[in-house]
């Protein structure tokens, strides 16, 4: 009844009978029992709904994944132990050995080294698309064994916003799904289902979670994909290990996500804790608040950054100086997210300086919680890229993002203030 998504944050995903906890419980059991045999015989068929082993399903994940799909506006989501296992499983769902799949370069770091080793390693290649392509760039990089397309809504660390809707349109005309990891923008300033995107993947660990307490990671589906095409074999023919299911004939809309849970997360694992998941539902009800500070806040430290002489440049997508300004007031209405990175004209050297005298704001390994945090990606988690990827990706040397939380503006200018003077 309620879709209001401030309220879908606080109330969605469970609902509790009369005389149930009113809150989310954990659920910290591996094993449930059944009163009647064809019920769990059922159960292991695909033919009724419930849980069988923690490691598949479990009921305080369960609240979490369909809170999480009530907010991204899909039919159905599975949670992971990590952001990078989340889309490894977006990936793996569509591609095998001898495919491929088209990324955006413009993604981080993390996610590259996956796609360039690990999925290598798998026999599946990735290709990589600059961010300003053309449609014949595009094109040029689709063959019949092309599965995917990747992209990130707001990249890490350049801010960059990629144009879903052009995106989707292109993958729409080559009938291919196309994933978007929307971790930095979170369902509450930027859907990409409403946008065409067919796949949503979120590190969990991020804004989801928003106290850097907690790893984990979730995969949404749109449900408005069609998988019938002969392409995707894997949804068109029996699973022997489900005594013949077919999953675009027996579960249509829902086929990618059910696959997804019953194949991947029921044979490697790679799940969820149930307390980090309860973890992730309370972060998710101040996500609002939460995302709302964080965009003031980086809107006004990214202003004040601007004017000051001693930097070279900001990037931050709401200021109007922004190459991506205008998409961000189609894209991010609600605001910017909280990131931003920056140069200073002393380059390489002046950066560190100022790292160091930084107090308030500390050098960290994440983003994206309620602390202002900062990091130099070149020589930490871009570290593995060559002079050409970190160009290609748009990553300057002397590039320094910060992640501004939700402490007082005052403090956090003040920092960068006397952290700017020393240099």
């Amino acid at each position: 009844m309620f879709k209001d998504i401030e309220t879908l944050c606080v109330q969605g995903g469970y609902e509790p009978k009369s005389g149930e906890a009113r809150v989310l419980p954990i659920y910290q059991s591996t094993t449930y029992k059944y009163d009647d045999p064809k019920h769990l015989s059922d159960l292991f068929d695909l033919k009724a709904e419930g849980h069988i082993y923690s490691r598949i399903s479990n009921p305080t994940l369960d609240g979490f994944e369909k809170k999480m799909a009530s907010l991204e506006n899909g039919v159905g989501a599975v949670s992971t132990s990590s952001g990078m296992s989340a889309i490894l499983y977006s990936i793996l769902n569509l591609c095998k050995a001898g495919d491929n799949f088209i990324s955006l370069a413009s993604i981080y770091g993390g996610s590259h080294t996956l796609f360039t080793t690990t999925l290598k390693d798998f026999g599946i290649e990735v290709r990589f698309l600059d961010i300003d392509y053309t449609n014949e760039d595009f094109k040029s990089l689709i063959d019949e064994n092309t599965k995917c397309v990747f992209g990130e809504s707001l990249t890490n660390p350049n801010l960059e916003i990629l144009d879903i809707k052009k995106l989707s349109t292109l993958t729409k005309k080559f009938n291919l799904p196309l994933i978007i990891d929307n971790s930095l923008a979170t369902p509450y300033l930027l859907r990409p289902i409403d946008y065409g995107a067919n796949i949503v993947v979120h590190s969990a660990t991020k804004y989801i979670d928003g106290h850097a307490s907690s790893v984990g990671g979730i995969i949404i589906d749109g449900g408005n994909f069609d998988y019938t095409d002969s392409k995707f074999v894997d949804f068109n023919k029996e699973d022997s290990s489900y005594h013949g299911v077919i999953y675009t004939r027996d579960f249509k809309n829902l086929c990618y996500i059910i696959k997804l849970r019953v194949q991947l997360l029921r044979n490697i694992g790679s799940t969820l804790a149930p307390f980090n998941a309860y973890l992730f539902n309370l972060g998710l009800e101040t996500l609002h608040l939460r995302m709302e500070r964080h965009s003031q806040n980086a809107f006004r430290l990214a202003q004040y950054l601007e004017t000051h002489e001693k930097v070279a440049w900001v990037n931050y997508p709401k200021l109007e100086s922004n190459k991506y300004y205008d998409l961000s007031n189609t894209y991010l209405k609600k605001g910017g997210s909280g990131i931003l990175s920056f140069g200073l004209k002393g380059g390489y050297e002046a950066s560190l300086t100022l790292s160091k005298n930084l107090k308030l704001a500390n050098l960290v390994v994440h983003l994206a919680d309620v602390r202002t945090s900062y990091l130099h990606p070149a020589s930490t988690t871009h570290r593995q890229l060559s002079d050409d990827e970190l160009n290609r990706a748009g990553i300057k040397k002397e590039l320094i993002r910060i992640s501004v939380g939700i402490e007082s503006f005052e403090d956090i200018k003040k920092d960068f203030e006397l952290a700017l003077s020393k240099i």
